[in-house]
């Protein structure tokens, strides 16, 4: 994983997501998961393709089940995008690149 993408928690997200100045693309995932680490390489890359206009989160739904529970994700990976601390967009499962990217772009 690269620098670009933050790990947030529980006890985190406040700050880390509904706070944010940016928006904020948060994926829901664990290390157990294979569409998880499909998905991994291609928010990699939009992290730092999106770098300043948009931070992409992820946090693991094994260690940090609170979240997950309260926003309801019954399956993973589970992509909430952020924006001004409210959800506006929200996708499942292994998403492409040009998923992913319309996801955003749709919702800036």
């Amino acid at each position: 994983m690269i620098e670009q993408i933050k790990q947030v928690t529980d006890s985190s997200f406040e700050q880390d997501v509904i706070q944010s100045q940016n928006p904020v693309l948060v994926d829901f995932w664990a290390e157990w998961c294979g569409p998880c680490k499909m998905l991994s390489p291609v928010l990699d890359e939009l992290a730092t393709a999106y770098e300043g206009r948009v931070q992409i989160a992820k946090i693991n739904v094994d260690k940090n089940q609170g979240m997950a529970m309260k926003l309801g994700v019954r399956g993973i990976p589970a992509l909430f995008l952020f924006k001004d601390g409210k959800i506006v967009a929200q996708k499942s499962g292994a998403l492409t690149k040009s998923q992913v990217t319309a996801l955003i772009d749709g919702n800036l």
